[in-house]
Formats: structure tokens, C-alpha cells, sequence
């Protein structure tokens, strides 16, 4: 059962949890279970390791690791010390790596052994890390690295095993923005926005104690750690991780987890849903999936699977903070109402209120400390900017309906600007997945000769799919608002992509028309 009383912070948090149902299954993978009681134990003894390594209160730690338990031991165990996990992107190379880990200012870092070539690629390039622990074999051990088992070699009692009073304001987790438009930042996450989050996020979806909440997604996301790990701590329930999203096992993996909550985000959804029905469909526990977008197939989808699906809204910055009532009718298109704890507004490009039913950008403000992340690390500029005239500006643009309800129409940055009219990629995005042919695909705006942008869409077909680029124009004109529909099509085999599911689209507006690329104003076959 969740918890009465606030804990300051995640070790304190996880030491109730640990003493209360010792024995109960904490974290749940394919490689094994770990116990509330296994798990305190385990972070004690690698706190004490980290500890005797040199780390301190106030230090950032950079882990280069695939989805593992180490990964979630790690965080804990310097939450417990006082300093923050800096997980970072594992598809990150070169100078975008070497930068990740500068800007964090790490001295030690953990690093995966199938993930050494990249980070050995940046050693020279790393201005402050000086101690590097390798997990996993490896040919030999390089210079500079030390075993992982190292930090376990520290027995865990009273005289080895610091016990500081962590502050709730203070910083346990350093995450990684996506870094699609630009330079990634790192949103330093406190101990009270973990657990303040989590305790939202139970309250906003209806959570129980006999939970089993599942995330595929790599643990350096918000998903994962908030959102899965830190409400399955206060339910004293299970968090299922996977080690990484797989559409052909996916529902394989539900199964064997004996999830019940599922996590989705992105074309999750469209990917599983153009799987092609099996008799196990339905052959699983989940009765609850959450995540953004929902689809227009949600009610063939629930009926298919035998489960509900949940519409919400979140960021890195700000956690979770719209959810849809589970008691009331779904309103298409919405992300539900905005939770408890937050105020928002919508405004104008001047910073202005909009009216109601009018789209703008959404600012938001918290009601209790902590509840947003505290800043991005080493970027008091980027910080000043994004909290401007005291609000914090998501970037994403939205319009209120006159219950409150919210509904996501796009990105400001992922607008497309064309002859007078502001489209988002989004709508359009969704409008070109309904076609039954169509795996997943990419909007965005290309520059035109008429001056602001023309609409481009780069798409994935389906295997054995025969739909020609005319033939999909003619779905979108029925689809969509004539200004909508795209002027330039592009076939590919697969979008460039971020390992939490985000579509790099600056790679592809970067590229912008090229040999191939089907114009519908140069073609005779294009619809009227």
C-alpha cells in the first residue's frame, strides 16, 4: 500500500519500502526479479562503492548503459549519497557524446561493455571524467577502466555507508532532453519531483497496489524512472522494464512480465494495432495503456486487445501533468485536464491569453515546490528562457475546450507555416497513418517558392504494401483540409529515429527534396 507520509527523498522512500514488504518483487525483468529487501541491500553496498570511489554529495555520475538492473541500482544508490544519475542516450556518438558528458561535469562514469567503442571514440574529448567502470565482458580492460564489480566490493555497514539527509529539493536525476531540434539539454530532475510525480501520476490513472507497470523504453527517459519505477516504489507494487521496445514481442513481453499497465508513446500503437491479428490478442493482463497520441483505431484497438487506453499529457520538464478522467466519455483528441498541483495557461506569440477554443502555447506554472524540473544544467540561459515571465513554456501549442479539457495540436517548432495558414504536423501525421498501407511517416515544412513552407511527408509502407504516392495524395484530400494535404511525398524505409521513438525530423528536413520525391503540383496523376 502507497505510502501516507512524504519522504524527503528516494532512498528514504525506498528504506520504508524495504522494511515494509521486504520480500515483495520490486523490479521485474527478463533476466530476473529483485525484492524491495534485495534491492535496498544491493544500492546500500554500491553506494558504499561509489562512495569509497570518491563520490560525494552534489556529483553528477554519467551511466552509458542499456535497459538493466544495474541501471536502477545505480540511480538509487547515488540518491542515496546525494548525487544524480546522468543516464545517457545510447544511440548518442561522437562530439553529440562527448558533449552530453561535458555538460554534466561527470569525474566518474559506468559504462556498458558493448557500448565502449563509441565512448572510446570520445575519451580524448571528455574534459572531466577521470574514473570509468566497465560492465559486462570485454576483451581485456582497457586502459582508464576499472571492473565493474569494483563498487561492489564495499561492504554496506554503519561505518562504510554515508547516510547524509538528502534535501527534497535537491538532485537525483540529470535527463537527457531529445535533442531533435538541437543541442540536447539536461533537465535536472529533485528527489520531490520523482516522488511528487509518481504520487500524481497513481492518483491521475487509478493506479493500484497489485499493479504490474510495464515500460519498454530505455531507463535515460521519463517513462521509465518517474513514470514506472518511482509509482511502482510508492504503490509497493511491480515495475516491469523492458530491455527494448519490440513490436513482434511486444505483447510477448507483456505476458511473460505479467504486466498489467502498459506505457505507449509515439507510432507505438499504429505499429502493434497493422500487426496482423493472432488468437493471443487478448491472451494477456493489461487492462490499462497510457500514453500520447491516441489514435482514431482507439476503440478497435481496446476491443482487439481487451484493454482501456488513456490519453495524457507530459514532458521531461514538467512530468505528467494533464490526465482523462477514467469516469468520464473520452473526448477525441484530448489529453484530459490538468492535474492537481499545476496552473497553465494558453497564450499567443506576444505572450497573450487566448480565448477559449483559440490554440496557443501552453505555460505552466507549479503549485508546490519542486514539481517542475529545477533547470537545465550549465544553461542558465536556456533555464531563463524556458521559465520566461515566471511561467515555463512548453513549446507545445493546444486549445482548451470550455470544460477544460486540453487538446495537443502540435510543437511550435513542429508547425508548418503555409500560404497564410498554421498546420500541424501532427494532424496531418494522423491523417496519413488511418491508411491501412501506411506504417508510419513524417510532416514537416520545406521551403517554397511562394515564400513561408510547402507540407512534406516522408513515409513507411507497410511490407508488401502497393500504394502509390497519387494514391495516397487522393486518402489525404479525403482526409484532411485541402491546405493540409502534402505537396511533396517521399517513400523511405524507415525514419531516422531517437531510441525513445521520436522521429529525428531535423535529418529529414535537413535532406528536403530530393531525387525522388514526388511533387503532387508537377504530376499529372495528383488529385484536383
Amino acid at each position: 500500500m502507497m505510502s501516507n507520509d512524504f519522504c524527503a527523498s528516494l532512498g528514504d522512500e525506498l528504506r520504508r519500502a524495504a522494511a515494509e514488504v521486504p520480500h515483495r518483487p520490486f523490479i521485474r525483468m527478463a533476466a530476473g526479479e529483485w525484492s524491495y529487501g534485495q534491492f535496498d541491500a544491493e544500492t546500500d553496498r554500491l553506494a558504499a562503492g561509489l562512495h569509497a570511489q570518491g563520490v560525494r554529495r552534489g556529483d553528477n555520475v554519467s551511466l552509458m548503459l542499456p535497459n538493466c538492473i544495474e541501471l536502477a541500482l545505480l540511480w538509487f544508490a547515488l540518491s542515496k549519497l546525494g548525487a544524480a544519475a546522468a543516464p545517457v542516450n545510447t544511440s548518442f556518438r561522437g562530439p553529440v557524446l562527448a558533449d552530453a558528458v561535458n555538460l554534466v561535469q561527470s569525474r566518474l562514469a559506468v559504462v556498458h561493455a558493448d557500448l565502449l567503442e563509441p565512448w572510446q571514440q570520445v575519451r580524448g574529448s571528455l574534459v572531466s571524467v577521470s574514473q570509468v567502470f566497465l560492465l559486462g565482458a570485454a576483451q581485456g580492460l582497457l586502459p582508464g577502466c576499472e571492473p565493474y564489480a569494483r563498487l561492489r566490493s564495499v561492504q554496506a555497514d554503519g561505518d562504510t555507508l554515508p547516510r547524509p539527509q538528502v534535501g527534497f529539493e535537491e538532485t537525483c536525476l540529470l535527463l537527457y532532453t531529445s535533442g531533435t531540434t538541437g543541442r540536447s539539454k539536461a533537465a535536472m530532475i529533485a528527489h520531490r519531483f520523482v516522488l511528487a510525480q509518481a504520487r500524481g501520476f497513481i492518483k491521475g490513472l487509478e493506479l493500484r497496489p497489485d499493479d504490474v507497470l510495464y515500460c519498454p523504453y530505455p531507463m535515460f527517459h521519463l517513462d521509465a524512472t518517474v513514470l514506472t519505477i518511482a509509482p511502482a516504489l510508492l504503490l509497493r507494487s511491480v515495475a516491469a522494464l523492458g530491455e527494448r521496445f519490440s513490436v513482434s514481442r511486444y505483447w510477448d513481453e507483456v505476458r511473460a512480465l505479467q504486466a498489467t499497465v502498459f506505457d505507449f508513446m509515439g507510432a507505438t500503437l499504429t505499429m502493434l494495432w497493422k500487426q496482423p491479428p493472432a488468437t493471443s490478442d487478448r491472451n494477456h493482463s493489461a487492462r490499462l495503456g497510457w500514453g500520447v497520441p491516441l489514435p482514431s483505431f482507439t476503440p478497435e484497438f481496446e476491443t482487439r486487445f481487451g484493454c482501456r487506453l488513456v490519453e495524457m499529457y507530459g514532458s521531461t520538464e514538467v512530468g505528467a501533468a494533464m490526465f482523462t478522467p477514467l469516469d468520464a466519455l473520452r473526448r477525441t483528441g484530448s489529453c484530459g485536464k490538468l492535474a492537481d498541483g499545476f496552473t497553465a495557461r494558453l497564450v499567443d506569440e506576444q505572450g497573450f491569453e487566448v480565448a477559449v477554443g483559440q490554440i496557443g502555447e501552453l505555460l505552466i506554472r507549479p503549485q508546490q515546490p519542486a514539481l517542475l524540473m529545477q533547470g537545465y544544467y550549465g544553461m542558465p540561459e536556456a533555464t531563463l528562457a524556458a521559465f520566461k515571465d515566471l511561467w515555463f513554456h512548453t513549446g507545445d501549442v493546444m486549445r482548451q475546450d470550455e470544460d477544460g479539457y486540453m487538446y495537443f495540436v502540435g510543437r511550435r517548432k513542429d508547425m508548418v507555416r503555409r500560404r497564410g495558414e498554421n498546420i500541424s504536423s501532427a494532424e496531418v501525421e494522423m491523417g496519413i497513418e488511418a491508411h491501412p498501407e501506411v506504417l508510419a511517416c513524417a510532416v514537416y515544412g520545406v521551403p517554397s517558392e511562394l515564400t513561408e513552407e510547402e507540407v512534406m511527408a516522408s513515409v513507411v509502407l507497410r511490407p508488401g504494401a502497393t500504394l502509390t504516392e497519387p494514391a495516397l495524395a487522393a486518402h489525404c484530400a479525403a482526409q484532411m483540409a485541402r491546405f493540409m494535404v502534402p505537396r511533396y511525398l517521399r517513400f523511405l524505409p524507415a525514419l531516422p529515429k531517437t531510441p525513445t521513438d521520436k522521429v529525428e525530423k531535423f535529418r529529414l528536413k535537413a535532406e528536403g527534396i530530393v531525387p525522388g520525391t514526388w511533387d503532387r503540383e508537377a504530376s499529372p496523376d495528383s488529385p484536383g
